[in-house]
C-alpha cells in the first residue's frame, strides 16, 4: 500500500474512533516522531529492565505474539 493510501485510511479510521483514550495514544505516538531526533535518556532502572529481558530472550524465557494474544485472550474470559 501507497504512503497516501495509507494515510487516507488511518484519517478514516481515527474519524470513526470516539474513545478519547485511543485518541490521545494515537497523538501521542505520532507525536514522538518529531522526538525521535533527541535519544531517549534512560535512567539506572530502566537500563537494568532492558538487560534482563535481554537475557531472558537469551534464555527462552519469551512468549510469541501467538501465545501473548492467547493468554491475554484467556486473561479477558476470565
Amino acid at each position: 500500500m501507497s504512503a497516501t493510501g495509507l494515510k487516507e485510511r488511518l484519517i478514516d479510521r481515527i474519524r470513526e474512533i470516539d474513545n478519547e483514550d485511543i485518541l490521545a495514544e494515537a497523538y501521542r505516538l505520532l507525536a514522538t516522531e518529531s522526538d525521535l531526533e533527541e535519544p531517549l535518556k534512560l535512567n539506572n532502572a530502566q537500563k537494568v529492565a532492558i538487560d534482563e529481558a535481554r537475557e531472558q530472550i537469551k534464555n527462552g524465557a519469551y512468549l510469541t505474539n501467538n501465545q501473548a494474544d492467547k493468554e491475554i485472550e484467556e486473561w479477558l474470559n476470565k
